[in-house]
């Protein structure tokens, strides 16, 4: 360490990324901007509405004009911005089932111009995953799907049009959280592929988000082996300075996903996390999705304060670390300048024109004219958990806009302790719809689904999550579950599209 310390607290806040709670900004937030604070990170719980956003930031901006405001958007089954509603866009998986790289440009400027005009400048999109292992409980939809090439040529389509719309993107989770098992908000998922494999799969959407200029990238909370025996990615310095600096040449900014989740925090403890990530080559720090208060920020600043001072972090390191989150700032507000010139959304409404596209529909010979439904349904939804990441918070299903389109329609929904011996018992004579997600991870809803179906095998079944099961007669996937891809299945239900 060089010189007086009195610059350290600065430097070190200007590495963090907390979250706050509220749909304005608490004292302690504008505080802490003035005194060095580079970022905040937005969640759904401080989102009303674009123009309460818009306000927001606008308070952020007179404290520190060139803060740098996250949210994690990929629009999609994971959204802030319309949490309350759900997407008007549909996720990853659609477009990657559509496969038109122009149409995910196109949604992704979409939503870039959307976040600009609200004074959002940095996104935690796209996911860059490949979904290669069906039992993921965590990625599923939010990746564009389980082959590489397609993968990689979307994240590349994405992020070209989500920062032509002036926003900066963020490719996660690196190096690849596709092929696990295990949700790392829980503990630490082990990819155990060897560096063929990871070069093959895994690591090929990362490359393409490079070359396309994705202005940072976020780490993911995984034991990988092939590239470090001992250490998470977010904590080894092999895979962050090895492999995604020297490498794959990428100079942008290097975020951590969540430093409080516990794939990282019950190992290393949640400061002991944050400060091995910076020695490691992170340089910028998220915060807040669970642990959103100034005693949680100060901790953090005060952990990194006292490992430069101990010399277990190198001033050199944190001095870079900050540099690289100024450099994206900058960049950040030379997109503002010129975001006006994106235009505003589009007004063909290019998030459903996707969510359409994306529907298909499998129809045993038996079953042909089952469709449209032309009267009052009755609509099942079986509801699983939902992991963190997505949040419970968000409506889905197709029971509303089908109502919409067949006045009458009466809607159900079951969740695993509660479903009845004969789920489909309240339709009457009425169509049956059955609407599930992620059906081949669910027993219990398997399990359902087939008694429904032994009464009633004319039912429809609607598949909201990864179509790895096809079941019934009648059979429309969707792939994701957002506002859109449900009003797209209730147009297909009723042939009114």
């Amino acid at each position: 360490m060089t010189g007086s310390a009195g610059h350290l607290p600065a430097l070190a806040s200007a590495v963090l990324q907390p979250g706050f709670v509220g749909t304005t900004p608490p004292p302690w937030v504008c505080r802490w901007l003035g005194e060095g604070l580079g970022a905040v990170v937005l969640f759904a719980r401080n989102v009303v509405d674009p123009a309460q956003v818009a306000a927001l930031t606008a308070t952020l901006r007179a404290e520190r004009p060139d803060v740098i405001v996250a949210i994690d958007e990929e629009a999609g089954d994971v959204t802030r911005l319309e949490s309350v509603h759900g997407s008007t866009r549909p996720g990853n998986f659609a477009l990657g089932a559509v496969d038109d790289p122009a149409l995910t440009e196109a949604v992704a400027r979409d939503l870039g111009v959307e976040l600009a005009a609200a004074g959002v400048t940095l996104n935690y999109a796209p996911d860059a995953d490949v979904n290669s292992n069906p039992e993921n409980p965590v990625i599923g939809v939010r990746s564009f799907g389980a082959d590489p090439a397609l993968v990689a040529r979307h994240t590349a389509a994405w992020v070209r049009g989500l920062q032509a719309g002036g926003v900066a993107a963020c490719a996660k989770h690196f190096p690849g959280h596709g092929d696990t098992r295990v949700d790392s908000h829980h503990d630490l998922p082990r990819i155990t592929a060897d560096r063929a494999r990871l070069d093959a799969c895994e690591l090929a959407p990362f490359r393409a988000a490079v070359a396309a200029g994705v202005q940072a990238v976020m780490t993911g909370h995984l034991l990988v082996p092939a590239l470090d025996p001992e250490l998470p990615a977010t904590l080894s310095q092999r895979i962050l300075g090895g492999l995604l600096r020297d490498e794959m040449g990428f100079s942008g900014v290097v975020v951590t996903d969540a430093v409080e989740m516990r794939a990282v925090a019950d190992r290393y403890g949640f400061a002991g996390a944050t400060v091995r990530a910076l020695a490691a080559g992170a340089d910028a720090i998220c915060v807040g999705g669970e642990r959103a208060d100034e005693q949680a920020v100060r901790e953090l600043r005060d952990a990194i304060v006292a490992a430069v001072v101990s010399g277990e972090l190198p001033e050199e390191r944190l001095a870079e670390a900050a540099k690289r989150v100024g450099q994206l700032a900058a960049w950040t507000m030379a997109a503002a300048r010129t975001a006006g010139s994106a235009g505003v959304r589009g007004a063909a409404d290019v998030g459903l024109v996707a969510a359409r596209r994306a529907v298909r529909v499998t129809t045993a010979r038996a079953a042909a004219g089952a469709l449209p439904l032309t009267r009052a349904a009755h609509v099942v939804e079986f509801e699983p958990l939902r992991n963190i990441a997505i949040g419970a918070e968000t409506p889905w299903g197709i029971g509303a806009p089908l109502g919409e389109l067949l006045p009458g329609t009466s809607t159900v929904r079951y969740a695993e302790p509660d479903v009845p011996a004969d789920p489909g018992a309240g339709a009457g004579t009425r169509p049956l719809v059955l609407v599930v997600r992620d059906l081949h991870r669910h027993h219990w809803m398997r399990s359902a689904v087939q008694r429904a179906l032994a009464v009633r095998p004319d039912a429809v079944v609607v598949e909201l999550g990864v179509p790895e099961l096809v079941t019934g007669s009648v059979h429309l996937a969707t792939h994701g579950a957002t506002r859109a891809s449900g009003r797209a299945a209730a147009e297909v239900l009723t042939g009114t599209r």
